[in-house]
Parts: C-alpha cells; structure tokens; sequence
C-alpha cells in the first residue's frame, strides 16, 4: 500500500463519494474535504501558530494551534493527535471533541490565484495547566504565541490580512461551541 502522506493523497467528496484526491487539486477544484483544528488553550489564553512560509497557501499568517487534513481511513481524533505531534512536538494531552464546522473560503497562495477551502471541519480542543514543551517542524510552523482570546479578537480586528480564513470563520461564528464560556470542556479520552 502506498504511504497516504508520501502520495499526497487526501480524502474529498467526489459525486457524493469520499474519494482520494491529490491534496492540491483538491484546493484547485475546491472540493467538499475532511479536515480537523485544534485548540489548545490554557485558561483564557489560546497557543497559535504561524504557518511556515514555505506552505502552498497563507502562508506567513496566523491560526489556530494545529489544522489538517486527515489521512485516508485516519479517524479524526487520530489525525488531530498526530498533527499535535507532528508540527508541535505536542503528545499526551486530552482532546476533546467539541463539534463539526463546515465552511468554504478563499485562501492566498504563495503562487498563482487563490485556491479554495471547501472543509467539514471536526474540531477539538485540549486544554494544558502547565507550561508545554515545543519541537516546532520548520517546514509546517514558523512560530507559535499564546494569546488571551480578548488580545486575540482585538488584533484579528485591527489586522485580519495576518490571519487564517478558517480561523476568523471559527471566531466570528463558532466562538461558543468552541469554547464555551469558560474555554472547557469534559475531555475525551485520547
């Protein structure tokens, strides 16, 4: 069997059927994908990365601790452990399954004219008491900042070219099921 991450290859809806697609025609013909973010927060304040420079699309810009698409046959719990892992060097927290959102947007590339994202969206979120341990994969992550979710609205406002589509979409429309009103939730185990 062909190695999922090797390939290039993401699940996306084809004629109503999940079917492996090239992960950049998928953005090309902005076809309907799986994807998953996390958030990882600590009390009111949230962990955001900046995407690596050298990412296909929006690059440079801020979002939320870790988004990806999963691998085929990938459960969505899974791929937002590995991911953690993967970009972050993130392992051993709880995540917790708080909804599923649906969007599609524009997103700037580094080449060429926007592609599109077309995600259903399994969100999840972990949340850390302590100081964590960072192993940042330059190729994914530029940099990472915690922000107090005030801070965060504020700055998006003033500056939002510096931010993800997808993450003013989650702010703007999903703030509550994502965080609720204490920014916890009953954990899931992992």
């Amino acid at each position: 069997m062909t190695d999922p991450q090797a390939s290039g290859l993401i699940p996306a809806w084809i004629d109503g059927q999940l079917t492996p697609v090239d992960k950049l025609e998928v953005h090309q013909r902005g076809l309907r994908h799986p994807a998953v973010s996390v958030f990882v927060v600590q009390g009111d304040r949230v962990l955001m990365q900046q995407r690596a420079l050298t990412k296909y699309h929006t690059p440079g810009l801020w979002t939320n601790t870790c988004c990806t698409h999963p691998f085929w046959g990938e459960t969505a719990l899974d791929c937002a452990n590995r991911r953690l892992d993967e970009e972050l060097g993130l392992t051993g927290l709880t995540l917790c399954a708080v909804g599923q959102v649906e969007y599609r947007a524009p997103v700037a590339t580094a080449f060429g004219p926007a592609l599109t994202e077309h995600e259903v969206v399994d969100i999840f979120c972990a949340e850390t008491a302590g100081d964590v341990t960072l192993c940042l994969d330059p190729t994914e992550v530029k940099a990472v900042r915690w922000m107090d979710m005030a801070d965060l609205r504020v700055d998006i406002a003033r500056h939002p070219d510096c931010y993800t589509p997808w993450l003013k979409i989650y702010l703007d429309q999903h703030h509550q099921m994502i965080f609720g009103d204490a920014v916890s939730h009953q954990a899931m185990s992992a």
